[in-house]
């Protein structure tokens, strides 16, 4: 309790209620959370194992295999992989996001967070900003092994930039899914499960790895719909790698035409949707 006590301690009962308290209250979770990260190093380094393994086994397993406008040059692979890469890595940390919740309202510092008179939601709102952090330093040191295998920029670093932050708006968004999942299962392992067994199926099923124009037509429709092939084809825009001979879209769908507007849509949506959601499932929620 001692350890529970010292990272809750700067939440002294107050009055909740603003703008500028539910923002104090927000960031003292979140630092809360990034504190605890720093305290169990092999979480962020188990975060970077799998996305640096995914770099390496689709460079040089399938790069000289898979065909990319008529070519099948490794190069050409590398600069059409990495930004599916990146969103891949954002989205798969709402399993960490749903676990970390999980084990919280496991322990019962959920419930010791609740008898506060904090804002509402900040409890929630800290833990994601604190992924979003963690999200960030993945992604940072993923860029670098994306540079040592080959991967190349051809636009300027403000583009490249924004390419970054359309994918982080992505994986904060996404985060909130996971705080729902963590809010709503009784386990830190089934908060892993119900976060992961939904994002293969939606990573997949996009322009992330493989041009659409291989799939079924029913497929192409759920592909190019699809907020994550949004969020790709949006980064690639930005990082000028977009492919000669692979076409924007194969079924007109809009999101593929604005891909850029397209994810920041998608994105927010998703914010306002499911934080909603998990605010109001944080309010009435027990061990």
């Amino acid at each position: 309790m001692s350890a529970i006590a010292k990272d809750t301690s700067t939440l002294v009962p107050r009055p909740s209620g603003g703008v500028t308290q539910s923002v104090k209250d927000s960031l003292v979770v979140a630092k809360r959370n990034l504190i605890r990260m720093t305290r169990i190093p092999e979480m962020v380094i188990f975060g970077l194992i799998q996305p640096i393994m995914f770099v390496v086994l689709f460079t040089y397993v399938f790069g000289g295999s898979i065909s990319i406008g008529g070519s099948t040059d490794p190069q050409l692979y590398k600069e059409f992989l990495m930004a599916g890469i990146f969103a891949q890595t954002v989205t798969f940390a709402t399993a960490g996001a749903g676990a970390g919740i999980a084990d919280d309202m496991h322990k019962g510092l959920i419930d010791r967070f609740r008898s506060l008179p904090m804002a509402r939601g900040a409890v929630l709102t800290g833990r994601t900003l604190a992924d979003l952090v963690q999200t960030t330093l993945t992604l940072v040191v993923l860029a670098g092994v994306a540079l040592i295998v080959g991967w190349r920029t051809h636009e300027n670093i403000g583009k490249v930039l924004c390419g970054f932050l359309l994918l982080l708006l992505l994986g904060y968004a996404f985060s909130w899914i996971g705080a729902l999942i963590g809010l709503s299962v009784r386990t830190p392992e089934a908060a892993t499960s119900g976060g992961l067994i939904w994002l293969f199926p939606l990573t997949f099923i996009s322009n992330a790895f493989v041009p659409v124009t291989g799939m079924p037509t029913f497929l192409q429709h759920v592909a190019e719909w699809n907020p994550f092939s949004a969020t790709v084809a949006g980064a690639r825009q930005l990082f000028g790698n977009t492919m000669p001979g692979v076409p924007k879209s194969v079924t007109g769908a809009w999101p593929m035409e604005h891909p850029i507007l397209a994810s920041v849509i998608w994105s927010v949506l998703i914010i306002v949707a499911f934080r909603t959601l998990a605010v109001r499932k944080y309010r009435s929620a027990s061990v």
